[in-house]
């Protein structure tokens, strides 16, 4: 049988197609991601916290609180629309409210595993009385819904029956609806209790909109969300005023009422009568199964969660209730730790420590949301939609203005109670995206969505204008809905990136906090926290990999003294890729590498592309991580890492790091014909057809390096065993200082200094990966003669960058203090060799022939498997 199926599985894999024929849109991306939660992340979170819980309790004597959880995720997937026009407002809510049904599904099912584990009846007082309140409810709705039934019954037989008589001619006002308040019917109307009401789908919605287009009513009218939903059942229209659809009215026409009732019935009584079929009737008393009871309960609400999320999906019109369903993860915990609480006074402590208690943590952990949205934009985005406010209410032009008056004006604003964008404004496409976006916020809030991230900020304007578009937002969506926006705002971080704008990172947070508005609203509103996003990406793209560590090492520095001068809690968040040349490589030697003082028992980190089904794609790779996250945070903030241990170590590293940067941008940005070079060398144009991801390569339409985003820039590199942008400068600023006499103060550094040390063997891991003959063989068939030059003395570099970092090291060899490393490298060979011949092989060919599409999937096909080859470098 084992035989049979890994035959079954393999023929699967090799009849199915190696290519994705078809760009992912973002919804395809964040599906992927809450998949690798629920396949992966699911299993493995309990299963990480009972092994930390284990570990307290064996060396403090006491184990994890059963509802604290040292790790939370969250997700840029359907969030990051910085450079991305397909990431759009409704797409951020479609992925919000799919995540949210995702959860809701998920604890479905657990409850429903429970509620047979749980069969006991002995429980505690308060659990008793709680399953009693329960039993006591169901047979009074149940006593009410037989009422209703028997009185609709009635009312359907003399509806029938007057049916049958009609007059042959109307009387005058006939054409009155029975619900008039200004005349009087003698027909009858069809009544449905107002708290059991359920809006029309979408047939019926057809009909209404056919009913009012003879009325000469729009169907714009019946375009409702949830929140438009009033409490007594009567809906919002999008201008104010109030829909004539209500929970007690009448309808045009006769397809409305036999559709409304043909509805009301599905929905009541035959969904209830299905599910009786499915589950045992409720014991009559508590005493019975007194779990069972309200854990039913539990699964009863659940399931009108998640049906309340469908039809939001759908954009279909709803009815809330807010005690019908879970909002927050407190209401679903008080529940599950009561039976908790029973279940360990009541002698059953080994139950209450299994799936109970794995419930509980998972709840903690994932909330209602499994992992919050983060949005992220481009700074810029923010001052065109400040530029069309300040034009259409003729107070000038926001981005003309100097930093001291923006600040004014938007601290004026701010501390002010009125909204500020005028509600029958007029902007164009793109401001009105950014307006979209705040306003999905204010309806989604904190409970769902995470932080607002400004990407290339450099200004403290950056971070106030997001407040007062979010602040905007709300005055707006609560006034809509009659009630205030729910959670709280989203807690705004700004990104460093540039070179530029790490050196000026600590100037922007220490300006910000001394805005007395801001800092009271970060003690109030997010517990005196300030979150810092710094970005690896941009700034090694920007100055060089080793210029970008040191620089983002000094803004973290900055960051820290900048927010303990006032007091403020600092969360550093970091921006890190797959790629060394993107800040990545080995989790725990990045994090003991980090300031002394940055990791204060709180990180946040990315993890991006195939890293995140590399290293949390299965249960047991994904407890391995988590573990290694948690270890090291803990060691970062009770044994913190070594500073620089003479200010003569500081004083190297900025000459270091001046060579490098210089080095690095004669190359790629002085040099004319470099961007060329690039382009034949590498098939980064090719890289399009991989339909990867969602996101354009470039930010903005420019054929610049400037403009090329990260991931391909690096990508491009790896493909050609060269992998320049971990290393280019590196060896021209270590020759510069050596030279100079300072070899051996660079080996002491590499020894006492944990940030120098994972720098240089981040860089020695690279090159052991670099293939010189693999890259001079891209060149000779790919580049023109007249460029060759340029391969030629590149190459010279990486080996003289290959003798200094051994130099600094002491090494022999490359990856001589990683054995393991280097017969993984070994390994692969064989079959990236023959690959990366292949790849010269296709490019020369299809260079020659765009439009042959065999030769292009066979390139692309090469390209997964030297990317797979290479790993973190790809």
């Amino acid at each position: 049988m084992i035989c049979s199926l890994r035959i079954w599985e393999i023929t699967s894999l090799w009849q199915t197609d190696e290519l994705r024929r078809q760009k992912p849109t973002p919804v395809d991306e964040a599906r992927a991601g809450l998949n690798i939660v629920e396949q992966s992340l699911w299993k493995a979170v309990p299963h990480y916290l009972r092994r930390v819980s284990n570990a307290l309790k064996k060396h403090t004597g006491k184990p994890l609180p059963l509802t604290c959880t040292p790790i939370k995720f969250g997700s840029w997937m359907g969030g990051d629309r910085d450079g991305n026009p397909n990431v759009t407002a409704k797409v951020t809510r479609d992925v919000s409210l799919m995540s949210r049904w995702m959860a809701i599904d998920l604890y479905i099912r657990e409850v429903d595993s429970l509620r047979f584990e749980l069969s006991m009846s002995h429980c505690s007082d308060r659990l008793s009385r709680m399953a009693e309140e329960i039993l006591e409810k169901e047979a009074y709705e149940q006593g009410q819904q037989e009422g209703w039934s028997q009185n609709h019954n009635r009312s359907q037989s003399r509806f029938q029956c007057q049916q049958v008589s009609l007059p042959s001619q109307l009387p005058a006002r006939a054409d009155l609806p029975a619900c008039t308040e200004c005349g009087e019917s003698q027909y009858p109307k069809f009544e449905v209790p107002g708290t059991d009401f359920i809006q029309l789908n979408r047939q019926v919605k057809q009909s209404c909109k056919e009913a009012n287009d003879v009325k000469g009513t729009t169907s714009k009218d019946f375009g409702l969300n949830s929140q438009d939903i009033l409490a007594n059942g009567t809906a919002n229209n999008s201008d104010g005023s109030h829909s004539g659809l209500s929970s007690r009215g009448s309808f045009s026409s006769s397809s409305q009422l036999l559709a409304q009732k043909k509805l009301f019935v599905e929905s009541q009584i035959g969904r209830t009568s299905f599910q009786k079929l499915l589950e045992p009737s409720p014991p009559k008393r508590p005493g019975i199964a007194p779990y069972r009871i309200v854990l039913g309960e539990v699964k009863e609400k659940l399931m009108k969660t998640r049906r309340l999320l469908e039809l939001l999906l759908e954009d279909l019109p709803c009815e809330y209730v807010p005690w019908d369903y879970y909002e927050t993860s407190d209401q679903l915990l008080e529940p599950l730790l009561l039976c908790y609480e029973s279940l360990q006074s009541c002698g059953a402590g080994t139950l209450a420590e299994g799936r109970l208690a794995d419930l509980i943590r998972r709840v903690a952990t994932f909330g209602m949301v499994l992992m919050k949205l983060d949005l992220r934009q481009e700074s810029g985005r923010h001052s065109e939609a400040l530029d069309a406010i300040t034009t259409y209410l003729d107070m000038g032009t926001y981005s003309e203005w100097d930093e001291e008056k923006k600040l004014e004006f938007l601290t004026r604003e701010l501390k002010g109670k009125r909204p500020l964008v005028p509600p029958t404004i007029e902007v164009g496409s793109e401001v009105k995206e950014i307006l979209d976006t705040f306003r999905v916020a204010a309806e989604l809030g904190s409970e769902s969505l995470g932080a607002y991230v400004i990407s290339m900020a450099s200004n403290t304007s950056d971070v106030l204008a997001v407040e007062l578009l979010q602040k905007d937002a709300r005055l707006s969506v609560s006034g809509v809905l009659g009630r205030p926006c729910p959670g709280r705002t989203l807690r705004v971080v700004p990104l460093f990136e540039t070179v530029k704008d790490l050196r000026g990172a600590g100037s922007v947070i220490r300006k910000l906090l001394s805005i007395d508005w801001y800092r009271e609203h970060i003690q109030k509103n997010h517990n005196g926290h300030q979150e810092v996003m710094v970005g690896y990406s941009d700034s090694g793209k920007d100055a060089g990999r080793f210029t970008a560590a040191w620089e983002l090492y000094k803004a973290q520095e900055d960051v820290v003294v900048a927010c303990n001068e006032f007091g403020i809690k600092v969360t550093l968040f970091h921006g890190r890729g797959g790629s060394i040349g993107r800040g990545g490589g080995p989790t725990y030697l990045a994090i003991q590498s980090q300031p002394p003082g940055s990791v204060m028992g709180t990180l946040r980190s990315t993890e991006q592309g195939e890293m995140v089904q590399a290293k949390f794609g299965l249960p047991q790779t994904a407890v391995r991580q988590l573990e290694v996250y948690t270890t090291a945070v803990l060691l970062a903030t009770l044994r913190p890492p070594h500073p620089p241990r003479e200010e003569k170590w500081r004083t190297l590293m900025e000459e270091i790091s001046e060579i490098s940067c210089q080095n690095y941008r004669n190359t790629v940005y002085e040099n004319p014909e470099f961007l060329s070079y690039f382009q034949e060398a590498t098939p980064q144009a090719e890289l399009g057809f991989l339909n990867i991801g969602s996101r354009p390569t470039r930010r903005k339409a420019s054929s610049g390096i400037g403009h090329l985003r990260a991931i391909p820039w690096v990508f491009a590199w790896t493909q050609t065993r060269f992998v320049l942008p971990a290393w280019l400068g590196v060896g021209a600023g270590l020759k510069g200082v050596c030279q100079k006499g300072h070899a051996s103060d660079l080996r002491s550094m590499y020894e006492e200094w944990p940030f120098f040390q994972s720098t240089i063997d981040l860089i020695e891991m690279v090159l052991a990966k670099a293939d010189i003959p693999i890259a001079k063989h891209y060149d000779e068939e790919l580049v023109s003669e007249k460029r060759r030059g340029i391969g030629t003395e590149l190459r010279k570099e990486l080996m003289e960058t290959e003798r200094y970092v051994l130099v600094v090291s002491g090494h022999e060899k490359l990856s001589e203090n990683n054995k393991s490393l280097k017969k993984l490298i070994e390994s692969r060979l064989p079959y990236l060799n023959p690959m990366n011949m292949l790849q010269v092989e296709i490019l020369k060919r299809l260079r020659c022939d765009d439009d042959n599409v065999k030769l292009r999937d066979a390139l692309l096909i090469t390209i997964n498997g030297i990317a797979a080859g290479m790993r973190n470098t790809g």
